[in-house]
């Protein structure tokens, strides 16, 4: 028998995390490691388990993620988006928690772009008189 599976794509920065939600005990295993071992610090963990805080669901799914791009902190985000859209297709009943903790809006906030005759986006040549 096939067995149940919820999927979710997050995105952060350049991030993209493709979340698997299965029935099981709650493990996090992010590109074939445990959540422990590849984020290399705790808040990340907490980032990335928050909507399964926030609708009470802890224990009941094992995590399966894929994700690439961008750092740690942003691989973080996308987690938790791409976890928060799982949730949403396993019960759409979790919608309001989730919209009203904001695990559901994609954080449009990305690097700006370098402009000609600058050095960087907006860090303008050094200034001399002579």
């Amino acid at each position: 028998m096939a067995q149940v599976q919820y999927y979710g794509t997050g995105r952060r920065k350049k991030s993209t995390a493709r979340v698997r939600l299965v029935p099981g005990s709650g493990r996090v295993v992010i590109n074939n490691r445990e959540a422990k071992e590849y984020f290399p610090y705790e808040t990340q963990l907490l980032i990335l388990n928050q909507p399964l805080i926030a609708t009470e669901t802890a224990g009941t799914y094992d995590v399966l993620v894929n994700v690439h791009g961008g750092g740690y902190t942003g691989q973080a985000g996308a987690v938790r988006h791409g976890v928060a859209r799982a949730l949403l297709e396993a019960d759409p009943e979790y919608r309001g928690t989730l919209k009203a903790e904001g695990f559901l809006t994609r954080d449009s906030r990305m690097k700006e772009r370098k402009k000609p005759g600058l050095r960087g986006a907006r860090r303008s040549p050094q200034f001399s008189k002579r």
